[in-house]
């Protein structure tokens, strides 16, 4: 224990000498379980939960770091807890450590790249689902960040006497952890890291909220430890325009980046602020000298309405989409929503969106891990294309204090239909419109989506007065429509935004799907 104690002097004596280097570290990982988690074309995988602890110098630039209690080394302290899904010894890594971001407490990966076609997995879950990640060979780590969600956040005491959270210490814990499971053998009190010798390379993934943390990570330069760059590559899903507003200090017991603007609060600030694009945000990064990582962004249509996703397009003025840079690529998926849910939500007015997008979750993980690997660029940017919002479908306006941002929405086609971007066989060979705005636009509506189906007779659709083509008159038979679905599935495919085993799904789904009609029975079997 002496040893390790001089160790941790050492460290903070370095620290001191040289000012311009905030030193922090993961001091020590406790594991607490370990448990099967089951057996893949890669191998057996275990879970592991547990918790990580570390320090942190006073001097990083965090708002209330200053204003906290500092332990005998001069640090402070913190604690969060992990959850680790990776192989066994029997089990065979790919070399690819995903760090999951979880949302407002809950994992996301397993959602993200598992849910199977048809049940769609909500936050939080650990269910294998379709095995992807781990057929693949992808270890993945939960790192708790958020106040009143799994991580034990520093706090002061104010002038005013009220208790005051130190946010920020959530993109200190996460850059930490991932760089001791990336790089390190062990941590300071010799605790082995299960992930030694095992990682190549480190991508992160985080959806809605947690895209807005990664973004706003990046902005702030904690993706470097020293010269050491934490991410090689990060995907990020549906974070619309914002940043996450968590580098200040909070009351409790909820985060400050727990909400966001709505249709009930358009004014909040903290999310739509000066930097608004991707662009503006790797401009930064590279002036302070970093390396950027690669960068993929997926949006859906929901998210031009409810979420200013286009501002992230244009920036804060005008309606021409900003330069790029080299390392990034945003996608838009056709008629998807925000968020997909397993059941019909009886608060909203028209059914919800069904499309199912984790085909392009899967397919674009892969073409960013080719990326990180050997610089194989994944397919161009391929975006909606968009118009000046008007009053139908509701889209959330811009904020007052955006005097000069312009709002603008998918163009849609004569079915209701987004033109433009990703185009999954579900939208390109349609049975209905996907994607739409629904209503009330409450919190879960508006990110919800809608999916009105199609009628299936021309006499059906004359009776609802539906100007959309119905099924009978779109599709010559159930051969025509399957053969549709292949034909777009292989461009998919041909394209990069589908791997050939969900291509199998969706076609198989096709063939068992009776448009036309019950299936019918042979009464006479021979």
């Amino acid at each position: 224990m002496a040893i390790i104690h001089i160790k941790r002097i050492a460290l903070f004596l370095i620290s001191i000498s040289l000012s311009c280097v905030a030193h922090a570290e993961l001091t020590r990982l406790e594991i607490t379980s370990i448990e099967p988690y089951g057996t893949f074309l890669s191998g057996s995988y275990v879970i592991l939960k547990g918790r990580v602890h570390g320090e942190l110098s006073p001097s990083e630039n965090i708002p209330g770091l200053k204003q906290l209690q500092t332990n005998n080394y001069g640090m402070v302290e913190y604690s969060a807890n992990v959850v680790l899904i990776m192989p066994d010894e029997n089990g065979h890594s790919n070399g690819g450590l995903i760090i999951d971001i979880p949302n407002r407490g809950r994992a996301y990966a397993q959602a993200l790249y598992n849910a199977p076609r048809g049940l769609p997995f909500l936050s939080g879950t650990f269910a294998q689902g379709t095995g992807y990640l781990q057929d693949v060979g992808f270890s993945t780590a939960e790192i708790y960040w958020e106040l009143g969600q799994g991580a034990q956040l520093p706090s002061f005491i104010d002038a005013q006497g009220e208790k005051q959270y130190v946010e920020g210490v959530g993109f200190a814990i996460v850059r930490d952890a991932s760089n001791f499971f990336a790089h390190r053998a062990h941590d300071s009190e010799g605790n082995l890291n299960p992930f030694a010798g095992k990682i190549s390379r480190l991508l992160a993934s985080g959806k809605s909220q947690t895209g807005r943390f990664l973004k706003t990570f990046l902005l702030n330069g904690f993706n470097m430890v020293g010269h050491e760059r934490v991410f090689d590559g990060m995907h990020i899903f549906v974070s619309g325009a914002g940043l996450l507003p968590i580098l200040q200090t909070g009351v409790g017991p909820e985060s400050n980046g727990n909400n966001a603007p709505s249709f009930a609060n358009p004014e909040m600030r903290g999310v739509h602020e000066e930097v608004l694009t991707i662009a503006e945000i790797n401009k930064r990064v590279q002036a302070r000298g970093e390396l950027p990582p690669k960068l993929i962004l997926i949006s859906s249509t929901t998210d031009y309405y409810s979420l200013r996703a286009s501002l992230g397009r244009t920036g804060a003025s005008g309606t021409h989409d900003l330069p790029l840079p080299a390392n990034v690529r945003m996608y838009d998926i056709a008629g998807a929503s925000h968020v997909l849910l397993p059941i019909q939500n009886e608060d909203c007015k028209i059914p919800v969106a069904t499309l199912d997008w984790t085909p392009v979750s899967r397919a674009t993980l892969a073409r960013l891990d080719q990326w990180v690997i050997n610089n194989t660029a994944p397919p161009p940017t391929t975006l909606l294309q968009l118009q000046l919002a008007q009053n139908m479908p509701a889209t959330l306006r811009a904020p007052k204090h955006l005097a000069s941002a312009v709002i603008q929405t998918p163009r849609l086609d004569a079915d209701g239909n987004a033109i433009g971007g990703v185009r999954l066989p579900d939208h390109a060979v349609p049975l209905g419109t996907n994607g739409g705005q629904n209503e009330p636009q409450t919190f879960t509506c508006s990110l919800a989506g809608s999916y009105i189906a199609f009628a299936k007779t021309k006499a059906e659709r004359e009776a609802a007065h539906d100007t959309r083509p119905s099924i009978e008159e779109r599709y010559k038979n159930q051969d025509d429509y399957v053969n549709q679905v292949r034909s777009a599935s292989i461009k998919l495919m041909q394209t990069g935004f589908l791997l050939p085993d969900d291509a199998a799904v969706i076609i198989a789904n096709a063939a068992a799907n009776p448009i036309f009609g019950e299936v019918q029975k042979d009464k006479n079997p021979r």
